[in-house]
C-alpha cells in the first residue's frame, strides 16, 4: 500500500488547528469552501469541488492531538478504503501537523497529483492560521492546466 506523508510547522496553538480540522467553518477556511457534516466520531463530512467530491467518515478524535477520517464515498475511486490522519505535536513556538493519506492501492499519477495538492492545502491551513486568510478551493494554487 502507498501513502502520502507531509509535515508543516504552524505558529498556532493545537486548539486553533484542531478547530480548523474538525468544523465545517474551519475546514472551509483552507480546503474547499463547500463542506458539510463535520462533527464527532461517526460524522460523515462531504467535501465538494464544483459539486462533486469525497466523503469521509470521522473515525477518531483526540482533542488537540489527532484527527482521523476514512474515505466513505464512491468518488474518487482511487481513494476507496484510504484513511487521512492529522497528528498535532507542539514543539517550542509552533505546532507541527503531520499529515498522512494512507492505504492507497498503488502509486499512480493521480496519487502524485493528490500529494502535491495536499501540500498546497496544508500550506493553505498554515496561511489561514498565521495570516487569517487561507486559499481553499476554488482560490487554491492550481498545479496543472486542466
Amino acid at each position: 500500500m502507498a501513502e502520502i506523508n507531509h509535515q508543516v510547522g504552524i505558529k498556532a496553538s493545537p486548539e486553533k488547528i484542531y478547530e480548523l480540522l474538525t468544523t465545517d467553518l474551519g475546514l472551509s477556511q483552507w480546503w474547499t469552501n463547500d463542506i458539510s457534516g463535520a462533527g464527532e466520531v461517526g460524522s460523515i463530512i462531504q467535501f465538494r469541488f464544483n459539486g462533486g467530491g469525497p466523503d469521509f467518515s470521522v473515525t477518531k478524535l483526540i482533542p488537540n492531538k489527532l484527527v482521523k477520517w476514512e474515505h466513505s464515498g464512491a468518488v474518487p475511486d482511487a481513494w476507496m478504503d484510504t484513511e487521512i490522519e492529522f497528528q498535532l505535536r507542539v514543539e517550542e513556538t509552533q505546532t507541527f501537523v503531520r499529515f498522512k493519506h494512507s492505504n492507497w492501492k498503488e502509486s499512480s499519477d493521480f496519487m502524485a497529483h493528490c500529494s502535491t495538492k495536499w501540500a498546497v492545502f496544508l500550506l493553505s491551513l498554515k496561511e489561514a492560521l498565521e495570516s487569517g486568510t487561507g486559499k481553499p478551493f476554488p482560490n487554491d494554487i492550481h498545479i496543472d492546466h486542466s
